[in-house]
């Protein structure tokens, strides 16, 4: 069953198979000598980042079965330590007020003295007070306590994530896996996360009804503009970022699954929304997405058809 509001199955279908191939091209061209030795670190963060990542959750759109989607997991984490020890051997070969350029996109950055310049060859930020890299990290750590990935992985996580004291949300979901961890005192970005912060803080006959406050605003307070928007955020958009484009991956509140499977909350009023991954946390089933009817799925698949 197509746990994804939108696509059907001829498109899951056709992206799944897209990402899996992709992802064994790309490991095979990481064994041979890169032409372009700048751009390797990015090469290979856009590996974990644009296809590990969203091949998993392209394949829980899908369907497929829950217990299947943690062997991926490793394949992610190496790609994301193997792009930093790029970075660090790359970086620790500038000259003293070098950094980088990151305006050509696609062939790699290039070194410049100019003050503006980054200190990453990746055009990434690799900080929690980035909303794009505390939303993917939070993903990670969503999945990683919902699939119960083994210790040894989960340790990985943690060292590449760091931010140790920095946002108390954060902390406090990672301490439900590991209580040494420092929490922080402030919260790094309240709009949306504020929401998940008061169904975990809030007495327990009113938690049920805030969490489903949260996963309600999650997706529209997550908007932003210009360089901060979200790398997902328009996949799917008709207009934006249309289906047919194959970027859409499905938009899942990760974070609302990694708060109850760290906090035991009862998420009984999120199940069936249309953001809420309900069934990472059912790996047995039943599904608790609504079922799709029929004619639904498949219509885009007739329209192709009749439009040959």
């Amino acid at each position: 069953m197509i746990r994804a509001p939108m696509g059907d199955e001829d498109f899951w279908n056709r992206w799944v198979a897209f990402d899996e191939k992709t992802i064994d091209k790309k490991e095979a061209e990481l064994k041979k000598v890169p032409e372009n030795v700048e751009y390797e670190p990015q090469f290979v963060w856009d590996l974990a980042k644009s296809y590990y990542l969203e091949f998993i959750l392209r394949r829980y759109s899908r369907g497929d079965d829950i217990l299947e989607l943690g062997q991926h997991f490793p394949g992610l984490l190496d790609a994301w330590e193997l792009s930093n020890k790029l970075a660090y051997e790359l970086n620790a070969q500038l000259e003293p007020g070098q950094k980088w350029d990151h305006r050509r996109v696609f062939s790699g950055p290039r070194l410049t003295e100019d003050a503006r310049g980054h200190s990453d060859p990746r055009a990434w930020v690799f900080e929690l007070s980035s909303l794009n890299h505390y939303n993917f990290c939070f993903w990670l750590v969503g999945l990683a306590l919902s699939l119960e990935v083994p210790d040894d992985q989960w340790q990985r996580l943690l060292a590449m994530i760091g931010g140790e004291g920095e946002d108390e949300l954060l902390d406090r979901v990672i301490a439900s896996r590991q209580p040494q961890r420092r929490i922080g005192t402030t919260l790094l970005h309240p709009k949306p996360y504020a929401h998940l912060l008061a169904a975990i803080d809030a007495p327990p006959e009113q938690q049920t009804e805030r969490l489903r406050n949260f996963v309600t605003h999650w997706y529209p307070e997550l908007k932003r503009k210009g360089n901060e928007e979200l790398w997902w955020y328009i996949f799917g958009d008709p207009e934006k970022h249309p289906l047919e484009m194959g970027s859409y991956f499905g938009r899942w509140c990760l974070e609302a699954v990694a708060a109850v499977k760290a906090f035991g909350l009862d998420d009984a009023l999120c199940l069936g929304h249309e953001h809420y991954p309900g069934d990472l946390l059912r790996p047995n089933g039943p599904s608790t997405h609504p079922a799709r009817p029929e004619t639904e799925t498949k219509k885009s698949w007739m329209s192709r058809l009749f439009r040959r």
